[in-house]
């Protein structure tokens, strides 16, 4: 079930409930409570989803960042061609992209 519809779900349950009670000021106040509360986790939820990844990103990234720089002194030695330097140092700038955008949505969630 997505969260989609688990929020339609608790909401048409609140409401039923609410004509149940007589639509009390007890069961709209929770009501709202309830949507606010669960919206605001939710966002919560999602900017230290996009902050772990991001730092998984970066984290690759500094990987690719040291393979190309292994390769460099191959390259240097003579032991190697160019093309993987390109290789290594293409992937680092990918997932130094990835992670840098994945922090920047996760701070414009406000």
């Amino acid at each position: 079930m997505s969260p989609r519809d688990s929020t339609t779900v608790t909401r048409a349950a609140l409401r039923v409930a609410g004509r149940k009670t007589g639509e009390s000021r007890l069961v709209r106040a929770l009501y709202r409570a309830g949507t606010v509360m669960s919206r605001n986790v939710g966002r919560v939820l999602h900017a230290l989803w996009l902050e772990v990844t991001g730092f998984f990103f970066l984290v690759l990234a500094s990987v690719g960042v040291a393979a190309a720089v292994r390769e460099y002194h191959r390259y240097l030695a003579g032991n190697t061609g160019a093309g993987k330097i390109y290789v290594a140092a293409a992937f680092a700038a990918l997932f130094a992209y990835f992670g840098v955008s994945s922090f920047w949505r996760s701070g414009g969630r406000k």
